[in-house]
């Protein structure tokens, strides 16, 4: 098994977004880890105080620090940076509302 890091966000296994289920146990962990007390890396002084919604606004802002782990054919995984994820979903929604 060999791992694979990019060196930009062009090199990403496709599709070059959070898939639903990433996206889900992303939101997850990190909602649960604001429960049990962690601090949250955004300002949350004006956000309801779910720590659902504190941890989707934590990803849609690109603030955490987690890493994707995706396979390969042939035992490959490549580990993307959730950053570089959310960036090419931005852009994507960029393109499709102008």
């Amino acid at each position: 098994m060999s791992i694979s890091l990019p060196k930009s966000p062009e090199e990403i296994i496709p599709p070059k977004k959070l898939t639903r289920f990433e996206r889900a146990r992303i939101i997850g962990a990190r909602a649960l880890q604001l429960s049990m007390g962690a601090p949250p890396f955004i300002d949350v002084s004006n956000l309801p105080k779910d720590p659902i919604i504190i941890a989707e606004k934590e990803l849609e802002m690109g603030v955490l620090p987690l890493t994707v782990v995706r396979w390969l054919r042939g035992e490959v995984k490549q580990l993307i940076p959730v950053k570089w994820l959310i960036e090419e979903e931005k852009k994507e929604y960029y393109l499709i509302k102008q």
